[in-house]
């Protein structure tokens, strides 16, 4: 985002900025993780959560969807195998969600200089139901991130790469909620649309999700800390 922060005290109600005056605040750090599940996003998370606390660095982590007590029940309508959803509301549930946790509890973390980590954004939105359920232009889509998101865009956003036949393999044993019951050719479209993203934001970071754990954890602290060095220099 090209455009200058506004600057608020924390106590200020974020619900009143005026949509088009927010932005992501300078004193804080937005990273994303995305890729399909299997691909090792939680531990990679935990381990860069783990690293920046044991620095002092005052770290936070939500999920999407989630992270709040609204979008955690969203989350909870959107994952039922029980609902049957129009990928149109999918795609609107998911953004109202997002937009709840960037409100509540996003953006003041970033205003009190805190590092933000994302268990998926709204490339999400683009990857699962933009090329996955091949639905909505990517204008459209890039419309209503931009709306939910509050003016948000993560500065680093960490790809983890994997197959689709590896994915299968690491998750065949687990329960699967809705939205991974999807069948093989709609992740396959998933992968594809990630490619594409990682192929046009100059923010994504494309790791090969098949290295070893701490050889991918070793990448991602070469990517987030010269980014924790300028925050700091900032101060």
């Amino acid at each position: 985002m090209s455009t200058d922060p506004v600057h608020r005290q924390p106590n200020e109600s974020l619900n009143q900025l005026p949509f088009e005056n927010r932005h992501s605040p300078s004193n804080g750090l937005l990273i994303s993780f995305e890729g399909i599940d299997g691909c090792g996003k939680s531990t990679q998370i935990a381990l860069l959560k783990e690293a920046l606390q044991t620095q002092g660095i005052p770290v936070q982590v939500f999920r999407e969807p989630g992270g709040t007590s609204v979008s955690e029940t969203i989350r909870s309508i959107l994952l039922d195998p029980e609902n049957e959803l129009n990928p149109v509301t999918e795609v609107l549930l998911f953004s109202s969600a997002r937009s709840q946790l960037v409100t509540e509890s996003i953006l003041p973390a970033l205003y009190r200089g805190e590092v933000v980590i994302l268990d998926r954004f709204y490339d999400s939105t683009t990857a699962y139901q933009g090329y996955g359920h091949q639905i909505l232009s990517p204008k459209a889509l890039e419309s209503i991130h931009r709306l939910a998101a509050h003016g948000l865009e993560p500065t680093l956003t960490f790809y983890l790469k994997l197959t689709l036949s590896v994915a299968l393999e690491r998750t065949a044993k687990l329960e699967k909620d809705r939205m991974e019951s999807m069948g093989d050719s709609f992740f396959q479209r998933v992968i594809e649309g990630y490619n594409q993203l990682s192929m046009q934001e100059k923010r994504f970071v494309t790791l090969d999700a098949n290295r070893e754990i701490m050889e991918i954890h070793r990448e991602i602290l070469q990517s987030v800390h010269p980014r924790i060095s300028s925050l700091n220099s900032a101060d």
